[in-house]
């Protein structure tokens, strides 16, 4: 029986997937199998005690006829929509100045990064002491340095400006990411046409928006798409900071862990934020990327 000769190519492309291979496993096991496995969740009643009876469509109706879910997804968009806006531009600031040269550059370029790399767990208990209305500092400037108020509060545990305080918290805390984006790319654009603009007379907002942020289109792009997906998934630092402030991650929580324990809703409003955030990439890709 003759013996068929692998080309090299043949030898290469065999080789390519049984290296590929352990990383689609390990991802279909970790990632794939419990999606699919939440989907066929969210069409059962399921018990604590690990029964399941099949009810159709029942959860997702349940769901979506009630009010504190549109109030939720209400509340995600809102948090998404500005923890995305304001982290992009607080890293193109910082960006911009980061990429000029000063004493101690370095230093303070390792400093920024400092929130990012920082527990989650020990920045949200530092924040909470910070605006703790007895001994926190912000209550002491707004009260006894400032005077800008009679009587202290407590922001994060007030509904008025829970949404405000994990806002700014977010975009703090991941700030540096978007800086570190933009600076890379700051590094690498011809710096010969800052030049040639320079000799047409354009000035500095002249160039900021012909010549850099042109430039920086699909790192900005990139960055927006990257913060919208993690902030719309966002739990540990919302639910660490306040209870007050009810994005889908953490009502999703609440619903299946806590109260009534429904498992089985709960698995259904994860499918439906899994397809609202599918949808939305989608049309960012197509309409602003242009993928």
């Amino acid at each position: 029986m003759a013996v068929t000769k692998l080309t090299l190519q043949q030898k290469d492309s065999r080789l390519g997937v049984k290296l590929v291979l352990p990383s689609v496993i390990i991802i279909g096991l970790l990632i794939i199998y419990p999606i699919f496995y939440n989907i066929y969740l969210s069409f059962f009643d399921v018990k604590m005690n690990g029964d399941a009876f099949y009810i159709g469509l029942k959860n997702y109706v349940n769901v979506l006829s009630d009010s504190t879910f549109w109030a939720s997804v209400g509340i995600t968009f809102f948090f998404v929509i500005a923890t995305t806006i304001l982290t992009t531009i607080m890293g193109l600031i910082v960006a911009l100045v980061m990429n000029k040269k000063f004493p101690g550059r370095a230093i303070v370029r390792s400093l920024v990064l400092l929130p990012y790399v920082a527990p989650v767990i020990s920045t949200v208990y530092s924040w909470q002491f910070f605006f703790d209305p007895v001994n926190g500092i912000f209550m002491h400037l707004i009260v006894d340095v400032f005077h800008l108020s009679a009587t202290r509060f407590n922001l994060i545990s007030d509904p008025r400006y829970a949404m405000w305080v994990a806002v700014i918290f977010s975009m703090w805390k991941a700030f540096p990411f978007t800086y570190l984006m933009i600076l890379s790319r700051l590094q690498t654009i011809d710096n010969t046409l800052y030049e040639a603009a320079e000799i047409d007379g354009a000035g500095a907002i002249r160039k900021f928006w012909s010549i850099t942020i042109p430039e920086l289109y699909f790192v900005l792009g990139s960055i927006v798409l990257l913060r919208f997906i993690w902030n719309f998934n966002k739990f540990e630092e919302v639910y660490l900071l306040t209870d007050n402030v009810k994005v889908l991650s953490v009502y999703t929580y609440f619903k299946a862990f806590t109260g009534s324990m429904d498992l089985g809703q709960g698995s259904a409003l994860v499918v439906i934020q899994f397809s609202l955030l599918v949808g939305l990439i989608l049309v960012y890709v197509k309409k602003v990327l242009k993928w």
